[in-house]
């Protein structure tokens, strides 16, 4: 009789990868749905980082293209009696050394309609501004028709309407040839300007514009301005957003409010980094959702394939083998599910980026996340399936078929 040891056969990493794939191969439909439950899960992750990178850039070419670097200065609201800049606000607001430009309207309460016959209190919500020639520069507004005011047509009855004005009072397009008028304070007044939207300062987009000069010689104005716009550096914006208070109205800057637009835009966007938290949290319970459907595939794989178990452990497989089996299949699961899931995020983020004209952004560490994510899904799905495959003996797994 022979003392000699069996010797343990040790297959190579491609057999245990083929018999890894073997439970996917004969079960293709329970595989693709288990696939599927990881797809979701990584696709919803790659959806809710992608469409908010690609917003955040859309806003930062936005904000680039208008500018941060603008203020506004108003009286401070709901104050009795209603607050009042002076007359030499814009004049001292310019003269801060970091401001580059600085403008203003002063609205003086007035409506303006096509028609001297309209009904009193019939009004569309427009506000007639005196505006300061320098206006449209300071906004880096554009004229869609016509032309704007400057220091000959400020002095004279003209007007600029802003788009929203323009619409509401029935004006598409002008003829500077055969000029069109509006009734404002008793006096018709020549439209010879229409302006795009400004995306940063909406109410000059329902205001329509007369010339600071004509407001004061025509209108009765005051010469007070209700709002100013200031334009400076960068790196100097809240140097001068600190002192602005004080210089536009030195004896009660607490009644000065100072703003800066871009904000609104940059809290808009928290607001839907905020919801996008949300769906993040989402999309983890749609993975960990997939995670048990893959878990339990592969339990009941291992129940269904004692026999295939028990005569591979009879003709000298180790338990290490039947481990790694059940851990590749479960591992290339999950792969296949991240890899279709990265695919299907990628594809939908470019799609809805494409829709709203937004430039497409995928953060690679949500592809990285999703990817790794689905492995992790992998090891802790299969890991007890496999161990419990392990521990099979190849007797009790063969008796029991």
């Amino acid at each position: 009789m022979s003392n000699t040891r069996p010797t343990v056969v040790r297959l190579a990493p491609v057999d245990l990868i083929g018999l890894g794939l073997l439970g996917i191969r004969t079960r293709k439909v329970r595989a693709a749905l288990s696939a599927i439950g990881i797809a979701i899960g990584i696709a919803t992750l790659v959806l809710v980082t992608g469409i908010p990178a690609s917003s955040q850039r859309a806003l930062d070419e936005k904000l680039a293209a208008l500018g941060t670097n603008r203020l506004q200065v108003a009286p401070a609201p709901n104050r009795d009696p209603p607050v009042k800049l002076p007359a030499e606000a814009v004049d001292m607001v310019s003269r801060i050394a970091p401001v580059t430009m600085a403008s203003a309207t002063g609205d003086f309460g007035l409506n303006v309609t096509r028609s001297d016959k309209t009904v009193a209190g019939d009004f569309n919500a427009i506000a007639v501004v005196a505006t300061k020639v320098n206006l449209l520069t300071a906004l880096d507004g554009r004229i869609r028709a016509g032309r704007f005011l400057d220091p000959a047509m400020e002095r004279l009855p003209t007007v600029v309407l802003g788009s929203v004005a323009a619409q509401r009072l029935g004006f598409e397009s002008i003829d500077l040839s055969r000029p069109a008028q509006v009734y404002l304070g008793r006096r018709w007044f020549t439209v010879i300007g229409i302006l795009d939207p400004v995306p940063l300062c909406p109410e000059i987009d329902r205001s329509a514009m007369i010339g600071w000069s004509a407001a004061t010689r025509w209108l009765s104005f005051d010469g007070r301005p209700t709002r100013i716009y200031v334009q400076t550096t960068d790196a100097q914006v809240m140097a001068v957003r600190s002192v602005l208070a004080a210089t536009a109205n030195p004896q009660h800057p607490a009644d000065v409010l100072v703003s800066r637009p871009s904000d609104a835009l940059a809290a808009k966007q928290a607001v839907q980094q905020a919801f996008s938290s949300l769906l993040l949290g989402m999309a983890s319970v749609a993975l960990l959702v997939g995670g048990i459907g893959v878990a339990n595939t592969m339990y009941i794989s291992v129940l269904e394939r004692r026999r295939e178990i028990g005569l591979r452990r009879a003709l000298g497989a180790n338990r290490g083998q039947i481990r790694i089996q059940f851990m590749t299949e479960s591992l290339v699961l999950s792969a296949f599910g991240g890899g279709a899931g990265v695919l299907i995020g990628a594809l939908a983020v470019v799609g809805y980026a494409t829709l709203q004209h937004w430039p497409v952004a995928i953060p690679l560490a949500a592809v990285g996340a999703g990817l790794g994510g689905a492995l992790v899904v992998g090891v802790l799905a299969g890991a007890y399936p496999a161990v419990r495959a392990a521990r099979l003996e190849p007797t009790e797994s063969l008796s029991s078929v």
